[in-house]
C-alpha cells in the first residue's frame, strides 16, 4: 500500500495497521472511536474512513467547543420560541450530518446530561430538538474520538460506562509520533512538498538526528508546526538549529548536558577532572546552558574538541560553529 494511502503519510507497521483497520470500518456503519494523544491525526483517520466509502456529508462537532445553554441547540437544533432568542426553527449538526457521518471530536469533553442524549442517538437513532416534542430519526454513522482514558473517565464518574461501550464497538488507537520515528522523514518531506518551499535536508544533516530524537509531545500537529517555521524563519536551503522554537532549542542545550553527563559516567578513565555545570533552574538561558555544556565537555577532555564533540553527541563541524558563536575559540 502507498506510504501516503487513505491521507495518512508513513510505513511504519503501526500505520500499515491502521489503514487495514479503516479499510474494515469503512465496510459498515457501525461506530467508531479514535483514540489517541492530541496531535496524533484522529481527524484525519475519520475523514479517511468517511471517504473510503462516501455517502451523505462529512461533519465535524468540536465538543470540547460546545459550552453553556446553547450545547444542546448547536448539536440537535431548536423549534422557534423555544428560548429567548429563538426567532426560527434551526437545524442542528446531528441533522445537518443525516445520511453522512458526524464525527465528534473530543467526545470525553461532552458533559454527563448531553452523553445521555447522545447515547439514545446511537441505540435508536433519532433526537428531540430544543423545545420540540417529536422524536426526529436520523441515518448517520458516528465516529467519536478524544485523547482521554475513558476507562479512566468513567471510574472518576465522568463518562458513562454504556456509553463507552456503545462507542467503541469498533475502536482504533493512535499511536503517538515517537512510536514511529521512521514515519518522521517521510512526514517531514510531506510538509516540505506540500508547503512549496526550498528548503532541504541534506543527507547526513545533523539537525535530522535531532528531530528523530525529539519526543513530540504535539505529535504530527507539532512536527508540521516546526517545518513550517523552519520555512518560513531559513534564509537559505539548509534548515539551522536557529530556526527552531526556543523550545526545542531548549531540548537541544537540555540534551548537550546530559549526553556530556552519560558519557563522564561511563567513563573508565580515573583522571578525568571533576566537572560542575550548575545546578539545574526554573528559567534557563538556552544559550547559556549549552555554553557550559561545551565548556564542561571540553575541560573533562583536556582541549581535545574531538573527544569533546562525541561526548556530546555532536560533529566537530557543529561543536567548532557553536564555540565561534559563543566567543570559545
Amino acid at each position: 500500500m502507498s506510504p501516503s494511502a487513505f491521507g495518512l503519510i508513513g510505513k511504519s507497521p503501526q500505520i500499515e495497521e491502521i489503514r487495514r483497520l479503516i479499510g474494515k470500518a469503512a465496510e459498515n456503519r457501525l461506530p467508531v472511536l479514535l483514540t489517541g494523544e492530541s496531535g496524533t491525526g484522529k481527524e484525519v483517520v475519520a475523514r479517511a474512513i468517511h471517504q473510503a466509502n462516501p455517502r451523505g456529508a462529512f461533519v465535524p462537532i468540536d465538543c470540547g467547543s460546545l459550552v453553556g445553554t446553547l450545547m444542546e441547540s448547536e448539536l440537535f437544533g431548536h423549534v422557534k420560541g423555544s428560548f429567548t432568542g429563538a426567532a426560527e426553527n434551526k437545524k442542528g449538526l446531528v441533522e445537518a450530518a443525516d445520511g453522512g457521518t458526524a464525527f465528534l471530536d473530543e467526545i470525553g469533553d461532552l458533559p454527563l446530561e448531553m452523553q445521555v442524549k447522545l447515547l439514545r442517538l446511537l441505540q435508536e437513532g433519532e433526537f428531540r430538538a430544543v423545545g420540540s416534542t417529536q422524536w426526529k430519526k436520523v441515518d448517520l454513522r458516528i465516529i467519536a474520538a478524544t485523547h482521554r482514558n475513558l476507562k479512566a473517565e468513567v471510574a472518576a464518574g465522568r463518562f458513562r460506562l454504556d456509553l463507552l461501550y456503545r462507542l467503541k464497538v469498533f475502536s482504533i488507537r493512535l499511536p503517538a509520533l515517537r512510536e514511529r520515528p521512521e514515519d518522521i522523514p517521510l512526514l517531514i518531506d510531506h510538509f516540505l512538498q506540500t508547503g512549496a518551499t526550498h528548503l532541504q535536508f541534506p543527507p547526513g544533516c545533523e539537525l535530522m538526528n535531532t528531530l528523530l530524537s525529539y519526543p513530540w509531545p504535539g505529535n504530527v500537529r507539532e512536527l508540521r508546526h516546526c517545518i513550517e517555521r523552519m520555512a518560513a524563519m531559513s534564509a537559505g536551503d539548509a534548515p539551522q538549529v536557529s530556526d527552531l522554537t526556543s523550545s526545542f532549542q531548549k531540548y537541544i542545550a537540555q540534551a548537550s548536558l546530559q549526553n556530556l553527563s552519560t558519557a563522564l559516567e561511563e567513563s573508565e578513565s580515573d583522571d578525568l577532572p571533576m566537572v560542575s555545570v550548575g545546578s539545574s533552574q526554573p528559567v534557563v538561558s538556552i544559550y547559556e546552558t549549552e555554553r557550559k555544556a561545551i565548556a564542561a565537555a571540553l575541560e573533562a577532555a583536556r582541549g581535545q574538541r574531538g573527544r569533546a564533540a562525541r561526548m556530546l553527541e555532536m560533529s566537530r563541524t557543529t561543536l567548532y560553529r557553536r564555540m565561534k558563536q559563543y566567543g570559545m575559540e
